[in-house]
């Protein structure tokens, strides 16, 4: 049986909401192209996204997604949604003040076949760092 890009990105979704990354991860090509561009991490690997996946999972262990759309064109799908969770540790050089963080995302995937190929994430990360009480952006640590 064959899914959809779309499906495949559901399922990619689903680990991350169950914060189990390796599910997550299952749906991702091992040379998958990954661009964050809030962290500016360009690079490629499966090693990439489960970085940033497990920075999120471990700063936030409550982390809930809601995903409010989810649109396929062709090959890309794009899915909206929000990151909620309660910081728990450090991220991303914020110190860990427990802050509740919401912050709006999008993601957009590129399948081929039934495996993601490309992964491109956005969010905004002055509105990350206001969630989380960081005053200067020049030294992110300074709250």
């Amino acid at each position: 049986m064959t899914t959809s890009p779309r499906q495949t990105v559901e399922a990619f979704l689903t680990g991350f909401r169950h914060l189990d990354v390796d599910a997550a991860l299952s749906t991702v090509s091992d040379d998958v192209q990954v661009t964050v561009y809030p962290l500016q991490v360009f690079d490629s690997g499966k090693d990439v996204i489960r970085t940033v996946l497990d920075d999120l999972v471990t700063s936030f262990p409550d982390l809930h997604l809601t995903v409010r759309s989810v649109l396929e064109l062709g090959q890309v799908v794009v899915a909206e949604m929000k990151i909620e969770g309660t910081q728990a540790a450090d991220y991303v050089g914020a110190i860990n003040q427990e802050k509740h963080l919401d912050v709006d995302s999008a993601w957009r995937f590129t399948v081929a076949g039934e495996e993601i190929t490309g992964i491109d994430v956005y969010w905004c990360q002055n509105q990350l760092y206001r969630r989380l009480a960081v005053k200067r952006t020049d030294q992110v640590t300074i709250v």
